[in-house]
């Protein structure tokens, strides 16, 4: 009951002490200030201000006190005595279980940095360039590792300072300053205390004393507050750059998926966040988050280490632990057979410990450990190496002697209470501390030393200022504010301590960050391991030796701690919400770059990504080169095309009198001949590179070409057509059948075609565009700006002209033989459908090949100039050439051989140039003499030559013109 009420009231005092900082009620700008911002809302605390709250929270606070010095016994502690007294706090022994307030001796971390305090007490006192004549003395407290336990414990610091009243509180009526009635010792400062958790209880109770605080291994981040925490500082760093240094280490791996176990409390809780917070930068993700409660068993190790199992691709596991939970973590492992399961980054919390690690050495190799950069103090060697157990004014060296060499003191020596073990040897007289027993310098005793130190220097510059002219301890220094010395002193101290290294506070009150890289190794041919320091971190960053490295069983080789492999050339992240380090890896398309490590870009038409994926580049433009094979064909076709057909051009020129050119319509001829020309150039105009001017050259030259010599061929076989169905019909000559009716026709054809060609201009206007054969956008043919249908429907016409030809060709294909220039015509038209039904499908089945597309095209233009130049003009050229001597008159008219009939016959020769309408004409007047009717015309028969008739009567001639005349 009592302990509860206790706790009540210290509550109380915690409550106050965090009222306010600097500026807060509690700790107001000046005595007159009343309590609260509002003094209207506050009337009826008029008259109270910001000095009469702190005397009823310290008389509170007092009460507390008082009250509970009946139920805490503080039975063992160290006492130095000395002008000013600095208290220590240290983990003497660890945490005891339910049943006991402590545990086992803390010999490393209780005992010598307990010892290292002491040390520098007897430095600074035999030191007569530190605080002149003044003696430091101290009061030493165990805290047995637990925070509560180390609450009650510093009750004992600030007994002297409730005893301690200001004397502003108080007047004497002569006018003489107020002096207490019985002397006490003030605490000046505490060095303390060595958990994070410690420490955050003690600083809430000192600060409402205005007490410094000075820590020697307390690394939470929160103690950074200093609005919270504002009569605290540390000689070690935050967990805060520890966090750096462990980021960094995983980072240097490669690690990007780990697993975080963290003791609860304020070391692990802000180790934690630190790391956490660090990691998310950096895209390091946290596979598994673990945190180990303070009375954890064994049972809940074996659960954390089938939690971790569960993420068996997080094999670097980082620890912000305790050091006994460190150890318990590596015992589980050892339970449950796990030896090489995984990788451990630890914490300063393990450190480089070896009582840590005993018994379970296999399960702590290749461990990388994290220690802050600290140096061994020599003296301090020496001073460990001359104690005695026999003479020691730490009550608790005893029990620590007992421990390290397994023996038992006299029980005659024995100044605490412990369990003497009767079986273990007694102690021999002549045991020392030194290497050989196993002694090491505990990696904290340069801090601990550099608290007392800076409590030293910073009382040494105070002294200076406030008793110049005495080397004793003056009033002014002992009445001096704790506030005061700690901003204005404590926190400015700079100084090079025993072990050589720089000292001093940051703005914050915290150490500098500097850490050592250890990695415990096994020592190559014997079954001993040790700590191997690998590399140092510091602001600068990280430097690691990774040549030095040894992982599990002795491996060099980092282990392999990732969610997903990384990606291949060219591949992205499809990552899972929420969890940036397990992705699947997909494949950009082929003509997309890697933007981003999850996003593809298109490179845009005509680019195409680099072998690396990374950037794009412009594609090379395809398009018909010269010196192809494709072009180089056609192109010879079409020379030879054009030869031959200047050749006709030329002959028909030079020969235009004769007979045989004026037979077959000379006008006519050369619109054929220029047609056919303007076919044979459309291979050049198709094979030339794209452009605007081209692409219209191509649209209009194509549909052009065809369209004059196949209106041309339709003007001729509708004249011939006409003439033989109109001398059947009536003796009347039919209209149009001049040449210049028959230029004028053609003209007017071809116009249709040109017009059309206009419209489709308008509609799709001509220019160029990128094509990708087949889709594939890595290649890029330059074309023109035409669809395959609006080409075919541009030579609908000219098919349209072509099939016309043709029914005229077949319709007048049983002319005399004289007339056979439609049979000419006709296989033309023939050998034309034929090559065009066959190009058609070969041009649009070749379209992803725009080399064979133009060849085809190209080759069946000249084809069809080929068809109709051999096919009509070949056999005049012949005659013209060849047999100059058929090229008059009398032949062009009369071709074929007659055969007369028994009765009379006769040769009606035609000397017009519409033969065939003469023709006609005769042969109805020879019928009307001889009495035969027009159904023999069939099968008549006509010389060819004069050498066929073997008389010609002139009457019958002069006969036929007069009737012919008649008829006319």
């Amino acid at each position: 009951m009592k302990t509860r009420i206790s706790f009540v009231l210290f509550d109380l005092c915690l409550h106050n002490s965090f009222i306010g900082s600097t500026g807060s009620p509690l700790y107001g700008t000046s005595g007159g200030t009343t309590v609260g911002a509002n003094n209207s809302s506050h009337n009826k605390f008029k008259g109270f201000n910001l000095f009469n709250m702190q005397i009823i929270v310290r008389f509170t606070c007092f009460l507390f006190i008082t009250f509970t010095s009946f139920t805490v016994i503080f039975t063992h502690k160290v006492t130095e005595s000395g002008d000013i007294l600095l208290g220590g706090l240290f983990p003497i022994h660890q945490k005891g279980s339910n049943s006991s307030r402590c545990g086992p001796i803390n010999k490393d971390r209780g005992i010598q940095r307990l010892e290292a305090m002491l040390f520098a007490i007897d430095k600074i006192n035999a030191d007569p360039n530190l605080l002149g004549k003044i003696k430091l003395g101290a009061i030493i407290l165990d805290t047995c590792s637990s925070d509560s336990y180390a609450l009650n414990q510093s009750l004992e610091f600030i007994r002297a300072s409730i005893n301690t009243v200001e004397s502003s509180a108080f007047e004497c009526r002569d006018g003489s300053t107020p002096r207490p009635k019985y002397g006490s010792k003030h605490i000046s400062g505490v060095v303390g205390g060595s958990y994070s958790e410690v420490s955050l209880q003690v600083a809430n109770l000192l600060r409402l004393f205005k007490m410094p605080q000075v820590s020697y291994a307390s690394t939470g981040t929160s103690l950074s507050d200093k609005t919270r925490y504002d009569f605290f500082a540390r000689t070690v760093p935050p967990d805060t750059y520890q966090a750096l240094a462990l980021v960094d280490l995983v980072q240097s791996f490669n690690w990007s998926y780990v697993s975080l176990v963290t003791s609860e409390g304020q070391y692990g809780d802000s180790g934690m966040n630190a790391f956490a917070r660090e990691a998310k930068k950096r895209n390091i993700c946290i596979a598994m988050n673990e945190k180990v409660p303070m009375n954890a068993d064994q049972h809940y190790f074996n659960q954390i280490l089938t939690n971790l199992k569960m993420k068996s691709n997080a094999k670097g596991v980082v620890l912000f632990l305790r050091a006994e939970d460190n150890r318990g973590l590596l015992e589980a492992a050892k339970a449950a057979n796990q030896t090489n399961s995984f990788s451990f980054i630890a914490s300063d919390g393990w450190g480089t410990q070896a009582k840590l690690v005993e018994g379970v050495e296999e399960e702590a190799e290749g461990t990388i450990t994290v220690e802050l950069q600290s140096r061994e103090i020599e003296e301090f060697d020496y001073y460990m190496g001359n104690m005695s157990a026999y003479h020691n004014r730490n009550p608790w060296f005893q029990e620590y002697w007992e421990d390290t060499f397994s023996c038992r003191l006299p029980p005659y020596t024995h100044n605490v209470d412990t369990d003497n073990n009767n079986s273990l040897p007694i102690c021999s007289p002549n045991l020392r501390i030194d290497r050989s027993m196993g002694y090491r310098q505990e990696s904290k005793v340069q801090f601990v030393v550099d608290a007392v130190y800076a409590f030293a220097h910073a009382l040494h510059n105070a002294w200076l200022d406030l008793c110049s002219g005495t080397e004793n301890y003056c009033p002014a220094l002992k009445e001096l504010d704790g506030e005061s010395f700690y901003k204005n002193y404590l926190l400015n101290v700079s100084f090079i301590d025993l072990a050589g290294s720089e000292m001093k506070f940051d703005r914050n009150g915290d150490g500098l960050g500097r850490y050592n890289i250890f990695n415990y190794q096994q020592i190559p041919d014997t079954n001993q391991y040790q700590y191997v320091l690998v590399g140092r971190w510091a602001d600068e960053g990280l430097e690691l030796n990774k040549d030095e490295l040894k992982f599990n069983e002795g491996v060099p080789e980092v282990p392999t701690s990732i969610c997903s492999n990384p990606c291949s050339l060219g591949e992205i992240k499809i990552v899972q919400q929420g969890d940036t380090c397990c992705w699947i890896c997909a494949k950009c398309d082929p003509w997309a770059y890697v933007y981003n490590e999850s996003h593809c870009e298109d490179c845009g038409a005509g680019r195409w990504p680099n072998k690396d994926k990374q950037s794009c580049y412009d594609l090379p433009i395809q398009y018909m080169k010269w010196d192809s094979l494709f072009a180089i064909i056609p192109v010879v076709i079409a020379c030879l095309g054009i030869s031959l057909t200047l050749f006709v051009i030329f002959t028909f020129i030079k020969y235009s009198d004769t007979p045989i050119v004026k037979a077959s319509g000379r006008e006519l001829s050369f619109i054929l001949l220029g047609g056919i020309m303007f076919c044979y150039l459309n291979t050049f105009i198709l094979l030339w590179k794209p452009m605007t001017i081209i692409c219209a050259l191509q649209r209009f030259g194509v549909g052009f070409g065809f369209c004059i010599i196949y209106g041309a061929l339709l003007t001729k076989t509708n004249r011939i057509s006409r003439i033989f169905d109109s001398a059947r019909k009536s003796a009347r000559r039919p209209s149009f059948i001049s040449p210049k009716s028959q230029v004028l026709i053609t003209m007017i054809l071809v116009s249709i075609q040109v017009i059309g060609n206009l419209v489709w201009f308008v509609l799709e206007p001509p220019g160029t565009r990128q094509f990708h054969p087949d889709g594939k956008r890595s290649e890029v043919i330059l074309k023109c700006r035409v669809r395959d249908s609006s080409f075919l429907l541009s030579l609908v016409y000219n098919m349209f002209l072509i099939t016309t030809c043709t029914l005229y060709a077949v319709k007048t294909r049983k002319i005399p033989e004289n007339f056979n220039e439609s049979k000419f015509i006709g296989f033309t038209m023939y050998t034309t459908c034929i090559i065009w039904l066959a190009f058609v499908p070969i041009y649009f089945g070749t379209g992803n090949s725009f080399e064979i597309q133009i060849t085809t095209l190209s080759v069946s233009i000249s084809l069809s100039a080929y068809v109709a130049l051999f096919c009509l003009f070949s056999p005049k050229i012949y005659i013209i050439i060849f047999h100059p001597d058929k090229n008059v008159r009398k032949l062009t008219m009369n071709s074929a051989t007659y055969k007369k009939a028994p009765t009379t016959s006769t040769t009606c020769p035609t000397t017009s140039a519409n033969h065939g309408l003469w023709y006609y004409h005769c042969y109805r007047a020879r019928q009307a003499d001889s009495g035969h009717t027009g159904q023999g015309y069939g099968r008549q028969s006509y010389p060819s030559s004069p050498a066929s008739h073997t008389t010609t009567p002139s009457h019958t001639t002069t006969d036929c013109s007069r009737r012919r005349c008649q008829r006319r």
